[in-house]
């Protein structure tokens, strides 16, 4: 394998050891357990389980809010940090830290907690590393291939960041995550290495889990991905800063950047929603176990995968911005669907008794969220590098990185709101619909073809 190959390979690697993050701990493992956990508390507070499952599903937002705040500040100034003195992979090596200890300290995530600011600090300490990390990451894109094959790339990174998600969630599913009413996972097993099934150990072990599975296949991307050559003299930390003034003041004169930066803004925000709330919505929502909305993540991921595959072949021909189009389209249908969903029917529709429609509705969801919202990011990133160039591209995946959490507090504390108004986590779910409209509308004025860096 050439050295070219073997950088691309290695680019790729940094999805596959990151992506069960999201799949394990954002939406399908430690999710829907933490919406169990704070069921639980609530509960014990004395709110009825309607309230107590609204509670826990705002409780859960509002700790993604703040964290969204946190990577919203530091994208912008980290990317122009690491443009300005040519160091990107210093700061991967930083935020790879974050990464591994968030994950490994959610472990102590017990089913009884007297609070839950823990478990919710450590995992958006975490969720923090693994945002600044993929920011830097693709700001190493525009060195990896010519425009061309932009699209391929970027969504073959994705097919191969969800083929390990996928395979992780088998894993601690087949293994290790034990249902809260039997003990056994998903194949009927007691969970691995003598973990204590009543203490929720299998669930409580993806934590350490996702940090070794890091860990290990980091390993590719830091033996194969060096620093991009810069042409351009380096700068300090304190000039680099100042730079970041002049960069934001220079949207005015990049109008595609700037109306993909904001449309992308809102949609980014519903779409990073809802992956975030689809294991408690599932829960909370559906009464799915956590085995349940495993074979939810199961389902979801593998459809990401065959779709950010041959959504990257539809990018490459036909351009990123129709396939970002199709599936924003796609996604609010989804979420029609989950507003009018519950265990006994959709809307006016009545299931009969002890039927299984309504969680095959759901998979079938999950199918859909999955093909879709893979494609929606993959070709994202490919618009994005189609608007920088190589000597600033930390600097402009600074300011995607601020796009997409600038209004990270808008999306969850909305469900927030809604959520606790209404009394049901189904309704809390629709400020997403005009949220993805809002970011559809400005797609509009987006010129992806457009000359490089403008």
């Amino acid at each position: 394998m050439d050295a070219g190959r073997k950088r691309i390979w290695g680019w790729y690697f940094f999805d596959w050891a990151s992506q069960p993050y999201n799949t394990l701990l954002l939406t399908f493992i430690f999710g829907p357990y933490f919406a169990e956990v704070a069921r639980a508390y609530f509960t014990a507070q004395g709110a009825e389980p309607v309230m107590a499952a609204a509670q826990a599903q705002a409780y859960w937002s509002s700790g993604l809010t703040i964290t969204g705040i946190l990577i919203a500040l530091l994208s912008p100034v980290v990317g122009a940090i690491a443009s300005g003195t040519g160091r990107i992979m210093v700061w991967i090596w930083a935020f790879s830290a974050f990464y591994v200890a968030g994950s490994l300290m959610v472990w102590w995530c017990l089913p009884q907690m007297p609070s839950l600011f823990w478990p919710v600090f450590w995992f958006s300490l975490g969720f923090i590393g693994m945002e600044m990390a993929t920011n830097l990451t693709n700001a190493l894109m525009p060195d990896l291939t010519g425009d061309e094959n932009m699209g391929k790339i970027s969504g073959s990174g994705f097919a191969f960041g969800y083929a390990g998600g996928v395979l992780s969630l088998f894993i601690v599913l087949l293994f290790f995550a034990e249902s809260g009413t039997t003990g056994k996972t998903f194949i009927g097993l007691d969970p691995l290495f003598g973990l204590d099934a009543a203490q929720r150990e299998g669930t409580r072990s993806v934590g350490p889990f996702t940090a070794i599975w890091y860990v290990i296949f980091m390993v590719p991307f830091f033996l194969w991905v060096r620093e991009p050559k810069h042409r351009v003299q380096r700068r300090t930390i304190s000039q680099s800063l100042s730079g970041l003034k002049d960069t934001i003041a220079g949207l005015k004169h990049r109008k595609s950047l700037a109306f993909f930066l904001i449309g992308s803004m809102f949609y980014r925000d519903a779409l990073n929603s809802v992956y975030a709330l689809g294991g408690s919505y599932a829960s909370n929502a559906m009464d799915f176990t956590v085995v349940q909305s495993g074979i939810f993540g199961i389902v979801a991921a593998i459809s990401a995968a065959f779709g950010t595959y041959f959504g990257g072949r539809i990018d490459q021909r036909r351009g990123p911005k129709l396939v970002i189009v199709l599936s924003i389209l796609c996604l609010i249908g989804v979420l029609v669907v989950m507003v009018g969903m519950s265990p006994a029917g959709l809307y006016s529709i009545r299931f009969a008794e002890g039927s299984s429609t309504g969680t095959q509705i759901v998979y079938l969801c999950g199918v859909v969220i999955g093909a879709t919202g893979g494609t929606l990011q993959a070709s994202s990133r490919t618009i994005m590098v189609f608007h920088t160039d190589h000597d600033r591209a930390a600097a402009d995946f600074g300011l995607y990185g601020l796009s997409g959490k600038a209004t990270a507090f808008l999306a969850p504390a909305l469900i927030t709101w809604a959520s606790l108004t209404s009394g049901s986590p189904q309704i809390g779910i629709t400020p997403l619909i005009p949220l993805f409209l809002i970011g559809l509308v400005l797609l509009i004025w987006v010129k992806p073809t457009q000359a490089r860096g403008q």
